[in-house]
């Protein structure tokens, strides 16, 4: 199943129009080579393709070596750098190469922040556009289907996430397969290697717990007692898996510290299959027991990449009193502030009084299965 990825457009008409490189960002499976080789396709220009899974060419794009790479770029009109994370000090070498080779494109996807694997402050700021390729959202699919067909597409993506892969696949067990695949041989690979973590198994054991807690504010304290490893370390493993696009945070939304809690963040997946696949329930809806927080974790997500492609730039956060009084969701851009509460079922649930009485100018909404497409794709 071919599915037209957002972002493409806006990465040609960069291409064809600006002198800065283009990175990709993404985790690993989302599309991004699929994508580029989409995009080289239609520009027609003379590429030189290095991969950086692959030995070949490497040592002269880690080199730091102009000449080194004036020679191997010669006479190309594009340099294409899949999976750029994986050649040591990636970040300095783009930046030779954008800074005296002005005639050469450069095209890079990267599966984590390249400062994971170049170890270099920022060797690329103001030299690049960069852009997040995500799973497959709702924004995309909607050009090829109608409500309807998104609205039947709904339980199989709650429970199998947005891969593309997973669209290809027909039968629950191959899904099954792919997922529980991607779980155990790509998740942790970046991570791994340049994150310098000696023990896996408590990065897998992290994840799992994060898993069970999606829609909950997590305490580092309780997860590194529960792992038998400290706070900091958990602190930074969260970090290096944030890092790998695996997982995000969203912190509490605060103007009145003595009433509202901003202590402990939520966590979630940028993909519900990853989650489902780590604590090992693939189950159709009616036999779970999780539909609200999977339902709240792929609205957010969701809602994450519908703005980003659209390239609006909002805060985003949920709220918490100590008398526990919550929202789900707060968004806030120049000053504006929205809340949202999540309902698998249309419930027609009120703002909390103590929301309403605090932020007199906000605004608030559900958002249900009814409605919530329009919150995720117009």
């Amino acid at each position: 199943m071919k599915i037209q990825r957002t972002i493409t457009e806006a990465i040609i008409r960069k291409l064809k129009t600006s002198n800065k490189g283009i990175v990709i960002y993404g985790a690993r499976q989302v599309g991004k080579t699929t994508m580029a080789k989409d995009i080289i396709a239609t520009l027609g220009l003379k590429t030189l393709s290095i991969n950086g899974d692959q030995s070949r060419f490497i040592d002269i794009i880690s080199s730091r070596d102009l000449a080194k790479i004036e020679s191997l770029t010669h006479g190309y009109d594009l340099l294409f750098i899949d999976e750029a994370q994986r050649i040591p000090e990636i970040g300095i070498n783009l930046k030779i190469i954008l800074d005296s080779i002005p005639t050469l494109k450069v095209l890079v996807t990267g599966s984590s922040s390249l400062d994971l694997a170049s170890k270099i402050t920022e060797p690329l700021t103001g030299r690049v556009w960069n852009y997040h390729l995500y799973p497959i959202s709702t924004l995309e699919l909607s050009g090829t289907n109608n409500k309807s067909e998104l609205q039947a597409m709904l339980e199989e993506r709650l429970v199998y996430g947005s891969y593309p892969e997973v669209f290809s696949l027909k039968s629950q067990k191959l899904k099954n397969e792919y997922l529980q695949n991607l779980a155990d041989s790509y998740l942790y690979r970046d991570l791994i290697e340049f994150g310098d973590i000696k023990n896996s198994s408590k990065i897998r054991d992290l994840l799992k717990l994060l898993a069970f807690q999606i829609g909950s504010e997590v305490s580092l304290s309780e997860l590194g007692s529960s792992l038998g490893i400290s706070k900091d370390t958990v602190a930074r493993y969260i970090d290096l898996l944030e890092k790998s696009f695996i997982i995000f945070r969203i912190s509490g939304f605060s103007r009145n510290l003595r009433k509202e809690v901003t202590k402990m963040n939520k966590i979630y997946f940028y993909d519900v299959g990853i989650r489902n696949i780590l604590i090992d329930n693939l189950k159709y809806l009616n036999d779970r027991n999780d539909i609200g927080v999977l339902w709240e974790n792929l609205l957010i997500i969701e809602r994450i990449k519908y703005l980003s492609y659209k390239q609006k730039n909002f805060s985003r956060y949920f709220w918490r009193t100590h008398t526990g009084a919550e929202l789900d969701y707060v968004e806030e851009q120049n000053g504006q502030i929205s809340g949202y509460e999540f309902k698998w079922k249309n419930k027609q649930s009120k703002a909390p009084n103590s929301w309403q009485e605090t932020y007199t100018n906000s605004t608030y909404k559900e958002i249900n299965r009814e409605n919530y497409l329009a919150f995720i794709c117009d």
